[in-house]
Order: C-alpha cells, then sequence, then structure tokens
C-alpha cells in the first residue's frame, strides 16, 4: 500500500506544483490588464458630466472613467444621446435613409457622421469593459488554480510521509 502512496504523491505533487505557478501566473497577467486598461481609459481623459445624468447613471456625475464597470456606464450614456439624437435609428439605418434620398442630403449626412462617432466611442468603452470583465475571470481562475494546486503539494507531501494517508 505504501508503493501506492508513492506513486500517487509523484502524480499529484507535481500536479500541484503546475497548478500553483500556472495560478500565480493568471493572477498577474490579471492584475497587469487591470492596470493596462485603467492607463488607457486614463489616456482618454473621459469624465461623466457633473449633472444632468439620468437616475441610473447619477452615481457616476463629475467621475473619471478609470474601470471597466465605468466604462460600461459611460457607453450607456452614447447609447442615450445616440437614441435620442438619431430618434433611435441605427447608422445602418441612416445610411440607408441618405442613398434613398441620392445622397445629397446635408443633414442626413452630418446625422450619420454623428452615429457612427457615437457607435465607434461606444464599441471601443464596450470592448474595455468586455476586457476588464476576461482581466476578472483570470485572476478568479488564477485563485482557484492557486488554492487547488496548494491543496494537491500539500497532500501529495502527506502522501509521500511515512505513515502518511491511512
Amino acid at each position: 500500500m505504501r508503493c501506492v502512496h508513492r506513486r500517487a504523491a509523484a502524480l499529484v505533487g507535481p500536479a500541484g506544483a503546475a497548478m500553483v505557478a500556472a495560478g500565480a501566473v493568471m493572477l498577474l497577467r490579471g492584475r497587469g490588464g487591470r492596470k493596462e486598461i485603467r492607463a488607457e481609459l486614463a489616456a482618454q481623459r473621459i469624465a461623466f458630466p457633473g449633472h444632468g445624468l439620468p437616475a441610473r447613471l447619477a452615481p457616476h456625475a463629475g467621475a473619471a472613467v478609470r474601470t471597466g464597470p465605468q466604462a460600461h456606464a459611460y457607453a450607456e450614456l452614447i447609447k442615450d444621446h445616440l437614441t435620442h439624437a438619431t430618434g433611435g435609428r441605427t447608422y445602418a439605418e441612416i445610411t440607408e435613409e441618405l442613398h434613398a434620398t441620392g445622397g445629397d442630403d446635408e443633414k442626413l449626412t452630418r446625422l450619420r457622421q454623428t452615429a457612427f462617432m457615437g457607435e465607434t466611442l461606444r464599441g471601443s468603452l464596450l470592448s474595455a469593459y468586455q476586457a476588464w470583465q476576461l482581466t476578472t475571470l483570470v485572476q478568479g481562475l488564477g485563485a482557484l488554480f492557486t488554492g487547488v494546486g496548494a491543496a494537491l503539494v500539500l497532500t501529495a507531501r502527506d502522501l509521500s510521509r511515512p505513515g502518511g494517508a491511512r
């Protein structure tokens, strides 16, 4: 029976050590990703207006956009403004209207440019939010791998001791 414990320890120990190492890398990469997202958002110098926000966004009044959740909230603000400015029409719908008029309608041309710029900014902010969510996942998995790996290393240690795992 002692031989079985040693063999199990020989398998479980390295697997646990690999999980601890992978978990540590994931934790560091997740932290680094968050730091990069914060730096990129800060470089954009985006801030919520100090007043006039919808009730659901009021807690962000005057705040700079520095995190994924803040980027998501600002993207929602852009969505509200675009809906108001375009009457709920999308860039594609406005483009279709413009083409139907022969492409000579200056008002629709400006509206299409507004829709394009707003959707582009909104898409960039939503990408930052998605990246933030991925860093959360990576960090969570890193913590899980580290914990399970440490448990496996300790189990292997106990299995390899004389009289262990009885």
